[in-house]
C-alpha cells in the first residue's frame, strides 16, 4: 500500500533507507546491496530523489555518495512516517515470531521459496527444532491461506541440522546459501574442530512436493 502511495517499491525502500539512517551517506551498489533492487531502478529513483530535493549527493574520493537532506522542507514529516513504517514492521516479525514459537522448542525458522519469490528452491519453510505436528499443521494451513498458495516445509531436529551441514549434506547447503527470511535463529556457532558425530538421517518432514534432494 505505502508503495502505490510513493508510485514506486524501489522509492519507498530508498526513503525508509535514507530516513532510517539519516546521518549516513551511502554509495549506488551499496544500496542496492541493501535493499535487493535493480541498479538501473535504484540510479533512476536516486536522480528523482535529487531533483526533488530529499536527498543530497558528494562526490568523494571518485566515488557520489548520497545521504538524507535534513534541511529538506517536509524532513520532519517523512522521517515521523519511515520511523513509523519501520516500527510497524518490527511489531509485525515479533508476531511472526510469536506464531512459530508456539510450535515447541525450536533454534531457527526460515522462510524461502515461495515467501521470497525464489521458485528454485524445494521448500518455503525450513524448520529446526521440536514441534508439535498438530500445531505445525495448524500454522502451515494458514500461511497458505495467507499466501492464497502450497506451502512445503522441512522440519529437521537441531542434531541432524549440524551433522548435515557439516558434511555439506546438499539439501542443508542450499538452504544455508538460499534468499530467505529470518523468523528465528537461536543457532550457535560451532567450533569447526569439534568431533562429527553420527546420527541416524531422517527425512525432513513435508508438505506438497518438498523433498529431501540426496547427492
Amino acid at each position: 500500500m505505502i508503495e502505490q502511495l510513493f508510485g514506486s517499491k524501489t522509492r519507498v525502500k530508498l526513503l525508509h533507507l535514507f530516513f532510517t539512517n539519516p546521518n549516513r551517506a551511502f554509495y549506488v551498489r551499496e544500496i542496492t546491496r541493501k535493499i535487493d533492487e535493480q541498479i538501473n531502478s535504484v540510479r533512476r529513483e536516486l536522480a528523482n530523489l535529487l531533483s526533488i530535493g530529499i536527498i543530497s549527493s558528494e562526490n568523494t574520493n571518485n566515488r557520489l555518495y548520497y545521504e538524507v537532506d535534513q534541511d529538506y522542507q517536509h524532513y520532519d514529516a517523512l522521517e515521523l512516517l519511515f520511523v513509523n513504517i519501520e516500527n510497524s514492521e518490527h511489531i509485525q516479525a515479533n508476531e511472526q515470531e510469536r506464531r512459530f514459537r508456539e510450535l515447541g522448542s525450536l533454534k531457527a525458522v526460515y522462510l524461502l521459496g515461495k515467501f521470497v519469490r525464489d521458485s528454485s528452491q524445494s521448500v518455503d519453510l525450513f524448520i529446526i527444532g521440536d514441534v508439535n505436528e498438530t500445531k505445525l499443521d495448524k500454522l502451515v494451513k494458514e500461511l497458505e491461506k495467507e499466501q492464497m498458495n502450497d506451502i512445503n516445509y522441512a522440519v529437521m531436529s537441531e542434531e541432524e541440522f549440524e551433522y548435515r551441514s557439516r558434511i555439506g549434506d546438499r539439501f542443508v547447503v542450499q538452504v544455508i546459501e538460499a534468499k530467505k527470511t529470518t523468523v528465528i535463529d537461536d543457532t550457535e556457532d560451532k567450533k569447526k574442530d569439534k568431533p562429527v558425530k553420527k546420527v541416524s538421517k531422517t527425512e525432513p518432514k513435508s508438505s506438497k512436493s518438498a523433498k529431501d534432494k540426496k547427492e
